[in-house]
């Protein structure tokens, strides 16, 4: 009798078809998930360039807004004043009385001040031996200010012009000035502030008979003045 042999399936290297149905299987399932992972890269990119183009728009500023109430352009003042009187030999007292100026202002930081006064009643008794010497002044320049809080603001003004000096024997009676000062507002109200400043003013003038001459040497004189402003 013969026996079957069933080593030929082994010996040939044929697998059942049984077997080979699960790997056929598998490679199906790797195929399909390629084909979605590949999809979902190709639409991300699509989903993310409108989030990342709207991030790269600046959002535009909002115009600034208009200055609210009147501007104005113009500040006048009026106070009392007082100037030393180096020009004048012997004096031990200065001149007080009443200074005035207006300033036309341009822009924020910017403007002319002229200004002017008239001081003749000495401080002290001690100019009884010279006289009654009084002093009168106008002068003129540029000016830069700036707010520093609130209410609070503070200027700065070079300035020329003239002095003229009275109830003396000097010469000339009127001289060439100039200088500088710096000063601080503080504002009671949208127009009205009180003012305080001072400066320090040379020009050149010589008593007679004690020099012969004109002075060859500028006198620099303490100018201060306090008062209110009202703008307009």
């Amino acid at each position: 009798m013969r026996v079957p042999d069933y080593t030929y399936g082994a010996r040939s290297g044929t697998k059942p078809a049984a077997a080979e149905q699960p790997q056929h299987g598998i490679e199906e399932s790797f195929k399909l998930m390629r084909k979605l992972l590949l999809s979902i890269l190709a639409v991300l990119p699509a989903a993310l360039m409108p989030l990342a183009a709207n991030c790269q728009i600046r959002p535009e500023k909002p115009p600034a807004a208009p200055p609210t109430g009147p501007v104005y352009k113009y500040e006048g003042f009026v106070g009392w004043g007082y100037t030393s009187i180096n020009q004048v030999s012997l004096s031990r007292s200065g001149l007080q009385g009443v200074t005035a100026g207006i300033t036309r202002d341009w822009g924020k930081y910017f403007g002319l001040t002229a200004e002017g006064g008239h001081y003749g009643w000495a401080v002290t008794a001690s100019n009884a031996a010279i006289g009654s010497p009084t002093v009168d002044m106008i002068l003129g320049g540029p000016e830069f200010h700036a707010q520093l809080y609130e209410r609070t603001s503070m200027f700065a003004h070079g300035l020329l012009g003239a002095v003229h000096t009275g109830g003396v024997k000097i010469a000339p009676t009127v001289s060439f000035a100039g200088g500088i000062g710096m000063g601080m507002d503080y504002n009671l109200s949208p127009r009205v502030a009180l003012r305080l400043y001072g400066d320090d003013i040379g020009s050149d003038f010589t008593i007679t008979p004690y020099q012969s001459g004109y002075s060859p040497h500028i006198r620099w004189n303490a100018h201060a003045a306090f008062g209110v402003v009202y703008k307009f």
